[in-house]
């Protein structure tokens, strides 16, 4: 039995590429994947069994935290029940219609598991409602790991003009035809959003956004510019798409379009809303949801769309979420940490910026001011932030590295603010150690 991280890598390796199950498990910091053992409220311990505070809580999926009582109780009633699966419960139409309360956009929804899903199955009913095949995107925001979306998103600095022009797929094996369906514009650039519009009105099926840029620096959009989104869309007849896989339920339950004042047409949602089991929904206007079998034709089906225990874990959530205390303490949670981190930085005079909303943070690194494109962010060092990484979990407080590039990282409603305080001087003495590469 292997004992320590290095050793079960090495096992792990021989029979799963790299040893993970997910291309971003394996820990660039570390050099080695987080292997686990258990996690409980806000700590994880690793197979050597030491234990960490949890500031990735499953990249914005345990907003619970780890193994919450509401959802252990969810499990066993599924245990009773029996795992029905592939077949529809009162319980679907009772989490269906809480969310669709919930959320603007929402007259219909379905559910499924991955986010990558959600943005899939959506597309295409996008597609079919405008009989338009290309998708308008956003650099910097991130809609899954299929063909249709993972291209164009995020360009390096000499890819950039060329990006803008043909959009570059962002892995090996998708095939380059895809990208001819892809148009990529600037976050923030209420020109370039009018001239895609403007040129593409008669193609485009949908205009596809993060409200709330978590996976590129934490961008958040500037003034007017949602509204400019929801007014050229609306005039040339494309689906407006918000994907809230991350920021859904993340500072209050009408998710991010309900609290920027800006309705989509549809919209994706996932990450917390299955109580740290794999659930992400897809929802909106009902002409458009409508669509799928068996009412219309578009197909959407899946064994395992919408298991019974995420589906029981998802109602625990959002009844837990609906309570007015939920909110409130991640709200205190985030000004714990976001005031304590500024203090850090002032007081080390650091040349970084530490954007956040809701229950989730970026870390920037070389710059003092938030920033408002994706390119804004390519003053970002990953190999430092990958050093910062590796000190927070020699101290015991647990970052997922990305590579070390500038995303998101937070805090679940089971964190305590002694956890907070915990973190916020691991990261000062880190940062401390590190100021003369970081001013």
């Amino acid at each position: 039995m292997a004992t320590t991280l290095q050793e079960h890598y090495d096992r792990a390796r021989q029979v799963m590429p790299g040893g993970v199950n997910s291309s971003v498990r394996f820990n660039k910091a570390l050099g080695v994947p987080f292997y686990t053992e258990r996690a409980k409220g806000s700590r994880v311990w690793d197979i050597e069994g030491r234990s960490f505070i949890d500031m990735s809580m499953a990249h914005g999926a345990a907003l619970l935290g780890h193994g919450h009582p509401a959802v252990d109780e969810a499990v066993r009633r599924s245990v009773e029940i029996g795992y029905v699966n592939s077949f529809e419960t009162i319980y679907h139409e009772e989490l269906a219609r809480k969310i669709c309360d919930c959320v603007p956009c929402a007259d219909r929804i379905r559910f499924c598991g991955a986010g990558s899903e959600a943005t899939l199955h959506l597309i295409r009913a996008c597609r079919a409602h405008t009989g338009r095949d290309k998708i308008i995107r956003v650099e910097g925001h991130f809609h899954g790991y299929h063909e249709m979306i993972y291209i164009g998103g995020f360009p390096g600095p000499d890819d950039l003009e060329a990006n803008r022009i043909h959009p570059i797929p962002e892995s090996p094996g998708i095939p380059p035809q895809f990208a001819d369906l892809i148009v990529s514009i600037p976050f923030n650039d209420p020109d370039s959003l009018e001239a895609a519009v403007r040129r593409h009105a008669d193609e485009a099926a949908l205009l596809i956004l993060e409200p709330v840029n978590y996976n590129c620096g934490g961008i958040l959009p500037q003034p007017g510019y949602l509204e400019l989104a929801r007014r050229l869309t609306e005039q040339a007849g494309i689906v407006l798409f918000f994907d809230e896989i991350q920021s859904g339920f993340k500072k209050s339950t009408a998710c991010a379009q309900g609290e920027m004042g800006v309705t989509p047409d549809v919209c994706t949602i996932g990450k917390s809303i299955g109580g740290g089991f794999p659930l992400s929904a897809f929802c909106g206007r009902a002409d458009i949801m409508d669509l799928y079998k068996p009412v219309g034709d578009v197909q959407h089906s899946g064994t395992f769309n919408a298991h019974i225990i995420p589906v029981l874990a998802g109602l625990a959530f959002i009844d837990l979420a609906m309570q007015e205390e939920f909110f409130e303490r991640l709200r205190k949670l985030e000004q714990r940490f976001a005031a304590g981190m500024d203090r850090i930085i002032a007081d080390q005079d650091l040349n970084m910026i530490v954007p956040h909303y809701g229950a989730r943070f970026d870390i920037v690194l070389g710059r003092r001011t938030p920033p408002v494109r994706y390119e804004d962010t390519f003053c970002h060092d990953p190999q430092k932030m990958l050093k910062i990484i590796r000190g927070c979990f020699d101290r015991g407080v647990y970052f997922h590295d990305y590579g070390g590039i500038a995303v998101h990282h937070g805090y679940s409603i089971q964190h305590s603010d002694d956890d907070i305080d915990e973190v916020l001087n691991v990261l000062g003495e880190v940062l401390k150690g590190m100021k003369q590469e970081l001013c």
